[in-house]
């Protein structure tokens, strides 16, 4: 299975430094959560890490721009992001929304809910 994560941050080196003050400071209004449970304010998750590295599925990963920027299309939906996306049959289907991802605490709940979703597809 083919997964694409897309991050609610930009991908330039300015908007990386300014994301994880975000984090540090104010965690709680951070925009993206995704972000802050696979990486933390400034490093990757060691649990998120060894899952990404060993995983079943495809991973793809994006922040926003570049993900807008590579699959700029007039017919691709608006997400509201940070989603993860699945690609069936050329077509792009949401597989965890924002407002999932929003509940989901640690890693270790993020690699069950993707585990759980994917068994049923």
């Amino acid at each position: 299975m083919k997964l694409i994560f897309v991050y609610n941050a930009n991908s330039g080196p300015i908007d990386k430094l300014i994301d994880g003050a975000h984090k540090i400071v104010s965690p709680k209004t951070y925009d993206c959560h995704l972000c802050a449970i696979t990486f933390g304010a400034f490093t990757e998750d060691d649990l998120w890490k060894s899952y990404r590295e060993h995983s079943p599925n495809e991973l793809h990963f994006y922040h926003k721009d570049e993900f807008e920027k590579e699959f700029r299309s007039k017919w691709l939906p608006k997400y509201d992001y940070p989603v993860i996306l699945t690609e069936a049959e050329n077509n792009l289907e949401v597989f965890l929304p924002k407002s999932e991802l929003t509940t989901i605490e640690n890693s270790e709940a993020l690699i069950e809910a993707i585990n759980e979703r994917a068994a049923h597809y």
